[in-house]
C-alpha cells in the first residue's frame, strides 16, 4: 500500500494512564534545546500531535511521547510529550513509559538490578532509577524536576459555585489543587464526568483570575491542571495515602496518579509541614493505582524554596503499532468529536 507517512509506536501505559512512545518514522525537530525543540512541534509542526492523538488513530485517552537525541550533557536520550491539547514540560507518567520502552526494547542498554540514567525534558533533566530483572523494567523512580508552590489559598471566584479556595504549584507543570470533599467527591470512578466538567470549569476561572509562570522560564506558564485531592489518610499497613485525580484538558481524568501532579502536592504538603525529607506518600489514582512519591531534597527555584521529588511506578508495554496516512484519506490530522473529547477541537 502506498502511504504518504509511516511512524512507528510502541504502546505502553504506566499505572493506567496512556504514554506511547514514537521510536521510527520522525525526525528531531528543530531547536538547541528540548523546549525550542517542543516550541517548535507547539508552533509549526503541530500536525504531528493531531496525526497521532486525534481520531481515527488516537482518542481522548492518548499521550504520545517523540524520542529524540539529548542536548543536554550527560542525558542518555530526551523525550517531547504530546497530549490532547498541550505539550508539558513534563510528565511524570509519561517519563515513566519512555524509560520503559527505551529499556524494555533495547535502545538503551538494561543493567541488571538496576540501571540508572538521565532523560532530558523539555522541563529539564531528569534522572532515571529502574528495577531491571530477567529483562523487564519492573518499576521506574524518577527524580523529577525542582518543584514549587506558586500561591496557597488562592481565592478563586467560579460562577454557579462561588468563592473556592486552592493551592497553585508547580511539578513540571502548574495545578491548581482543591480539596476534593469540600466539592462532594469521594475519587471513585463513577464520577469520572462530573470531575471533568467541574475541573474544566474551575480551570477556566483559575486561568483568568491567577496568572503564573516559571521564574527561570517564563515560556512555561498559566495553571495546566485542575488536581482534586483527598485528604491524608493512613492505610492498615500504616502507609499515608494521597488520593488524587487530575482533568487533563478537553476532558478527561488521569488514569494514574499523575507524577508531575503528587510533585505539585508534595511541594504544597512540605510547604505546610505535613510531608517531611524522605518520608513516603503513596499517591493514589481514582483506578486506585499507586505512585511511591517522596521528597529527596529541598533546593530554591529563582529565589523560590521548592523540593527535588521523586516518584516511583510501574509501566508495561502493550504493542508495537504502525500508523500509516493513506494519500486519499480526508483526515489526514484526525479528527475530534465531543461525545467522547467532551469538547471538539481544531
Amino acid at each position: 500500500m502506498q502511504s504518504a507517512r509511516t511512524i512507528t509506536v510502541i504502546g505502553c501505559h504506566a499505572e493506567g494512564e496512556v504514554g506511547r512512545v514514537i521510536t521510527g518514522g520522525v525526525l528531531p525537530p528543530p531547536g538547541d534545546s528540548l523546549f525550542a525543540q517542543r516550541e517548535y512541534l507547539r508552533t509549526q509542526a503541530d500536525g504531528l500531535r493531531k496525526f497521532l492523538l486525534y481520531e481515527p488513530r488516537g482518542g481522548a485517552f492518548v499521550h504520545t511521547n517523540l524520542v529524540v537525541p539529548p542536548k543536554t550533557p550527560g542525558a542518555d536520550a530526551g523525550f517531547i510529550i504530546m497530549e490532547p491539547t498541550d505539550y508539558p514540560a513534563m510528565s511524570g507518567s509519561n517519563a515513566i513509559c519512555v524509560a520503559t520502552v527505551l529499556l524494555e526494547t533495547g535502545m538503551v542498554a538494561m543493567r541488571g538490578p538496576e540501571t540508572v540514567l538521565a532523560l532530558d525534558t523539555p522541563g529539564g533533566l531528569i534522572q532515571v532509577v529502574a528495577d531491571c530483572r530477567d529483562g523487564r523494567c519492573r518499576n521506574v523512580r524518577i527524580r523529577n524536576v525542582p518543584c514549587f508552590v506558586a500561591k496557597l489559598e488562592a481565592i478563586v471566584e467560579v460562577a454557579g459555585l462561588g468563592s473556592l479556595t486552592c493551592d497553585i504549584a508547580y511539578g513540571g507543570a502548574f495545578f491548581a489543587i482543591f480539596d476534593a470533599p469540600g466539592l462532594g467527591f469521594a475519587l471513585v470512578p463513577d464520577e469520572a464526568r462530573d470531575l471533568v466538567e467541574m475541573g474544566e470549569r474551575i480551570k477556566s476561572a483559575v486561568v483568568a483570575q491567577h496568572p503564573v509562570s516559571h521564574p527561570e522560564n517564563p515560556g512555561i506558564h498559566t495553571v495546566t491542571f485542575t488536581q482534586f485531592a483527598a485528604p491524608l489518610t493512613r492505610d492498615a499497613a500504616g502507609r499515608t495515602i494521597g488520593r488524587n485525580t487530575v482533568v487533563i484538558s478537553p476532558g478527561k481524568l488521569d488514569r494514574s496518579p499523575c507524577g508531575t501532579g503528587s510533585s505539585a502536592r508534595l511541594a504544597v504538603l512540605h510547604r505546610r509541614g505535613q510531608i517531611g525529607l524522605d518520608d513516603i506518600l503513596v499517591s493514589q489514582s481514582v483506578l486506585s493505582t499507586e505512585f511511591q512519591c517522596r521528597i529527596d531534597s529541598v533546593c530554591e527555584v529563582g529565589g523560590l524554596p521548592a523540593i527535588s521529588p521523586s516518584v516511583q511506578g510501574r509501566a508495561w508495554i502493550t504493542g508495537s503499532h504502525q500508523y500509516t496516512l493513506d494519500p486519499d484519506d480526508p483526515f489526514p490530522q484526525g479528527y475530534t468529536l465531543s461525545d467522547t473529547w467532551y469538547r471538539t477541537l481544531a
